[in-house]
């Protein structure tokens, strides 16, 4: 009886224990306790039957059908070295037939998507290891040619190609020079805003590399400053900002035999955001766009090596809009030669076309909902899959349909946040599922959507959550300025309706992104549920201008960025101080990015609403960020002077009552700090109070030497002194 009462007492003891566990910044954003587990470096093979996974400097090989243990390991960088030296295989990219692997090592990130790195040529079947240059300089892009004889890459503003089977390394271009020509990838501009660094691209019978030459000679450059030896170091770099000069951009073609270089005589635009071959090596298609980007248009280029090479452009499909024209990343060549896939908002949401080289367009998916991305098509069995929004804003499904719009099928089964990377050949695809409240679960699963496999569980993630007892997040509708919002909820877990409770709302309210999703967010999450159990209320919400609920709910933003998200979430805000639990003298807000502009104008604009702002890296002037980006909302400031002034933060200032924290990196690419220090100056000259912290060095995402862990802590120092 004593050892059972004894049980009871420590079973008592361990779960009051378990109660007690408390979340601290350190956990989230310093030791990354409740990171979760991802499958990296998943590549299918080109029999779409197996694929493979970089795996502790191993590439192995898995099979789809039985994915638990590897069948073969293709590479093993334990027993490969060159010249003595073991490397560290950070990327990998197959050849063709798979015989050979380019490994990338010692990789260096130059801006968000950009890197160089030190490539290796490797063998399957020899096993050997050769260096793809004896060059010092580290390279770019490297690409093996569709037949596997050469290899391209970029290396200081210039194209080469190694010849594989003599072994020489060959010149495509020689003007490239820093802050002036660019030739084989993009410039900061075009990577940032259209998500491209790769500029050139093998034809199919790899005989000609069509590549993007950019001449931004005339581009104003930014400088930044390094703070790290005895006097700091300037970087430079091209940079347009709205209203400014652009590079300018041009396709050539270069023939591997013949060693000439044409233009491709492309006329009338501002961009190229995209340019591929067609499965016929004389046709080549080029999307341009006017400087509005309110016309994209599709263009054929066809050669005709008959002629030496003659050239001939035609517009074969054009697209307008009286906003924007969204482009997409599909250019799905049909193997007959019919056409191509596009998605397209002309019918108010965003869907599935085929378009013909003849022009005419056929949609494929229909409904008041939009399709989030195309996956791919089976064109033996005649269909296409695609992740969509059907069963909501919030939520992303997996789903299959054929070519005629018939037959759509949902494969992704529990409903939440669906993403799927497919095989070749579309036999098989990895699903990643997470909810709001649950992190992710990877399975493996066939093209009809049957479950083979769970790749990740994260388990360990769960058992750990589960010691700490969190409250769920809630999604919620809010009343907005202009009719019903999304949002959600997080409340403290001993949550009392008679009582009062302050809120902090998580804003970002920009285009292309929504905060109110069903998943799993991650250490963002974690960091709100400390704030939960610090007794505050958590909020978010989509306002107007956000994804997923239509072109017209998407777009009604045009030439007024702010205005119409500061005033939904001015009023949500008002609207939730009505409760009986909120405490409406104490709401505050926090932002990151354009969050950290909207955190801006909420608390000047909205100075009686909200007691606190938190502003992260924020946007306090669109003219101060790129055109590609700014101009697609705004257009230029010229044309459209009053919807710059008029919500840009800066002019604003002699509104604030509450709490105001500014934080940026100095050494941020992207919104550049300039914003903050203007912001700082109408600030004091307005005599307004705030709080100001610059972090040295550090970029956009401020990360890097316990500075996100720090900075986490200054936030929730800042909330639990000043809310």
């Amino acid at each position: 009886m004593r050892f059972i009462a004894l049980a009871l007492c420590l079973t008592f003891l361990g779960k009051t224990l378990v109660a007690q566990n408390q979340l601290t910044v350190d956990q989230i954003w310093k030791n990354y306790k409740f990171t979760s587990n991802r499958i990296e470096s998943f590549r299918s093979m080109s029999d779409g039957n197996y694929f493979t996974r970089l795996e502790k400097n191993q590439i192995n090989k898995y099979s789809f059908k039985k994915s638990e243990t590897a069948v073969a390991t293709i590479f093993d960088g334990a027993t490969a070295t060159f010249n003595g030296k073991k490397i560290t295989v950070e990327d990998y990219f197959f050849n063709a037939d798979e015989t050979k692997l380019l490994l990338a090592t010692d990789i260096q990130s130059i801006y968000r998507r950009s890197f160089t790195a030190k490539y290796y040529i490797y063998d399957t079947k020899t096993k050997k290891l050769e260096e793809l240059s004896k060059h010092p300089s580290p390279e770019q892009l490297a690409e093996f040619s569709p037949d596997g004889t050469k290899v391209a890459f970029v290396r200081d503003n210039n194209i080469f190609y190694k010849d594989l089977t003599s072994g020489k390394e060959l010149i495509v271009t020689k003007d490239g020079r820093k802050n002036a020509i660019i030739n084989g990838t993009t410039d900061w501009v075009y990577e940032e805003e259209f998500a491209i660094t790769k500029g050139f691209y093998w034809s199919s019978d790899s005989k000609r590399i069509a590549y993007y030459r950019f001449d931004e000679s005339n581009v104003k450059e930014f400088t930044m400053f390094y703070y790290q030896d005895l006097y700091p170091n300037d970087y430079k770099f091209k940079y347009p900002k709205a209203g400014e000069k652009n590079s300018r951009v041009q396709i050539f073609i270069f023939n591997c035999e013949t060693g000439e270089k044409k233009n491709s005589q492309l006329t009338n635009y501002e961009y190229i955001p995209r340019i591929k071959w067609t499965k016929d090596p004389n046709k080549l298609i080029a999307l341009t766009m006017n400087r509005h980007q309110s016309k994209l248009e599709y263009n054929l280029i066809q050669f005709f090596p008959e002629k030496y090479d003659a050239i001939k452009v035609n517009p074969i499909y054009t697209e307008v809009s009286e906003t924007y024209v969204e482009i997409d990343d599909n250019l799905i060549f049909l193997s007959d030669d019919s056409g191509f896939i596009r998605t397209s908002e002309q019918d108010g949401f965003n869907h599935i076309y085929k378009i013909g080289f003849d022009g005419k367009a056929t949609q494929i998916t229909k409904g008041e909902w939009d399709v989030i991305e195309f996956k791919g098509i089976d064109e033996k069995k005649g269909l296409i899959y695609y992740t969509s929004a059907e069963e909501g804003p919030m939520y992303s499904a997996v789903y299959s349909i054929s070519m005629d719009g018939a037959k759509k099928t949902k494969l992704s089964k529990n409903k939440g946040h669906n993403d799927a990377d497919f095989s070749n050949g579309m036999r098989y695809f990895i699903n990643y599922y997470s909810n709001i409240n649950t992190p992710s679960l990877i399975t493996l699963h066939d093209s009809k959507g049957k479950e083979i496999s769970q790749l990740e569980t994260n388990e360990r993630l769960k058992k750990i959550l589960s010691t700490y007892d969190l409250p769920k997040k809630e999604f919620i509708e809010f009343d907005g300025a202009a009719g019903k919002l999304n949002g959600w909820i997080l409340k403290p877990k001993n949550f009392d309706p008679n009582k009062k409770y302050p809120v902090y709302f998580n804003v970002y309210c920009g285009p292309g992104h929504n905060t109110v999703l069903d998943e799993w967010g991650g250490s963002n999450h974690m960091f709100h549920q400390l704030l939960a159990q610090e007794g505050f209320i958590v909020v978010s919400v989509d306002p107007r201008g956000t994804m997923y609920r239509g072109a017209k709910f998407k777009k009604s933003t045009y030439l007024q960025l702010g205005k119409l998200e500061t005033e939904d979430v001015i009023a949500v805000a008002k609207n939730l101080g009505k409760e009986s639990w909120v405490d409406s003298e104490r709401i505050g807000i926090m932002g990151w990015s354009y969050g950290g502009y909207m955190s801006s104008l909420a608390i000047t604009k909205g100075a009686d609403v909200f007691k606190m702002a938190i502003a992260v890296a924020p946007v306090t002037n669109w003219k101060y960020y790129d055109n590609i980006y700014t101009e697609r909302f705004m257009r230029t400031p010229k044309e459209n002077n009053n919807g710059y002034e008029d919500n840009s933060p800066i002019n604003h200032v002699d509104k604030l009552k509450g709490k105001y924290l500014l934080v940026h990196g100095d050494f941020d690419d992207n919104v550049h700090v300039q914003n903050t220090m203007e912001m700082v100056n109408r600030l004091v000259k307005a005599g307004k109070e705030f709080d100001l912290f610059i972090y040295p060095n550090r970029n956009h995402g401020i990360y890097g030497g316990g500075a996100r862990a720090h900075l986490f802590n200054k936030i929730l120092t800042f909330v639990q002194s000043n809310l």
